[in-house]
């Protein structure tokens, strides 16, 4: 029984029981379909926040890469450094001299007489080739009159060429250091020795040894300090000598 206002009365249903119960399954369909509904979202809605989580790992995983890509390029470049290092400062590097003097057990000059072409200084002043760190810098804050050299310790120092051992001597910058005069005006200056086999005075020869390299002085690291002087001048020994 509905009450209906407009027409002062009510209004009469009559639903039968199977009606009844045919409504009550609709119902409850309708609730399992809600139910039902309301699941798949939230299990949408789960997967959903799955994949966003998948995305975030994803993008961890390509920066993780472009890192470790970048990481095997540098690798690549520090091993080659590393293989060009190890064959210039091994102990078994190829000797590129000679004729290679080594000093009078005396110590004293040299009988050997040089004539005036192989005075010039214009030979490589090691027996390996070394690497050169460092050139001649002129005109600049920190100028730097000659080359730098690494090299092994205890390496041999040689003349670049025939001369007189015009000083032998050791100081705060130039560690021990051997000074050639060569004539004509050239004189060469090998600096950071370890030792020294030479005396002032002394007659020497292209590629005698008259030095072991080292990092005396003013020094990080093993090397050779090579300077050519012309009048009391730098030249850029580069001019002059090759190296091997």
């Amino acid at each position: 029984m509905i009450p209906d206002e407009g027409r002062g009365g009510e209004r009469i249903f009559r639903l039968s029981h199977r009606r009844v119960g045919l409504l009550k399954w609709v119902g409850a369909l309708g609730l399992i379909g809600v139910a039902l509904l309301a699941g798949s979202w939230g299990h949408m809605a789960m997967q959903l926040g799955q994949l966003e989580a998948l995305r975030a790992e994803l993008k961890d995983v390509r920066v993780d890469r472009e890192a470790l890509a970048a990481l095997s390029v540098e690798l690549a470049e520090v091993e080659g450094r590393y293989r060009i290092i190890r064959s210039l400062f091994g102990r078994d590097s190829e000797a590129v001299a000679s004729n290679l003097w080594l000093p009078p057990l005396s110590g004293r000059s040299s009988t050997a007489e040089s004539d005036d072409s192989g005075n010039l200084p214009n030979g490589w002043p090691l027996a390996v080739r070394g690497f050169v760190t460092q050139v001649l810098l002129e005109g600049v804050d920190g100028a730097h009159p000659g080359l730098d050299i690494a090299v092994p310790s205890d390496s041999y120092v040689r003349a670049a060429g025939g001369g007189t051992v015009l000083e032998v001597g050791e100081d705060e910058i130039y560690g021990r250091y051997v000074v050639i005069d060569h004539g004509s005006g050239y004189q060469s200056r090998y600096a950071h020795a370890s030792q020294t086999l030479v005396l002032p005075a002394q007659r020497v020869r292209r590629n005698e040894v008259i030095a072991l390299s080292g990092s005396t002085g003013r020094s990080t690291a093993p090397h050779l300090h090579f300077e050519i002087r012309l009048d009391g001048e730098a030249v850029d020994p580069l001019t002059m000598v090759r190296q091997p």
